[in-house]
């Protein structure tokens, strides 16, 4: 049986991961205003990455018999100063969600859930990755402000050759 208090807190990232969803749809909308395609089809995908997390854990959530709530979110921030500053908002958000990944597991070492515990073993390892992909983006970015061109081409180099990872959670729907 899964931990109330677990329940709840994943049904509070369920909204996390949504409102990562948007927020990434909104830099990839800006980097598309700015004809910044390679910059665009990034967040795009990132985008879709946050969206399936969320239907990860409703799966997980489905999977144990809990309850699934979908709450709210707030709207994304769409206004950015120049060409980095989505980039470096993506971070802090991916840091953000690294503690909340973290939080989840601490409650559920706390409640003895373990089922919960090994669920979230993949969201670890997924958040280390994310944060070291956009640290490393806001790198390049940040030294080449004034070369959309190096921008683009770095992100059309790094993105889109990874498959998909078998060891993933389910994503409802799919």
């Amino acid at each position: 049986m899964p931990a109330a208090r677990f329940v709840e807190a994943l049904n509070a990232q369920i909204g996390n991961e949504l409102s990562a969803h948007n927020q990434y749809l909104a830099c990839a909308v800006h980097y598309d205003a700015e004809t910044m395609p390679r910059m665009a089809a990034f967040f795009y995908a990132q985008a879709s990455e946050e969206r399936d997390h969320a239907l990860m854990m409703v799966q997980y959530l489905l999977d144990i018999d809990a309850e699934v709530v979908i709450p709210a979110v707030e709207a994304p921030q769409t206004k950015f100063a120049d060409v980095v500053a989505p980039v470096a908002l993506a971070l802090e958000q991916e840091k953000r969600v690294t503690e909340q990944i973290n939080g989840l597991l601490r409650i559920a070492r706390e409640e003895s859930d373990f089922a919960s515990e090994q669920f979230l073993q993949w969201f670890i390892k997924e958040q280390v990755e994310e944060v070291a992909t956009m640290h490393d983006l806001l790198v390049v970015v940040t030294r080449n402000r004034d070369d959309l061109e190096d921008i683009e081409e770095y992100a059309a180099r790094e993105s889109g050759a990874e498959g998909s990872d078998p060891t993933a959670p389910r994503i409802a729907g799919v």
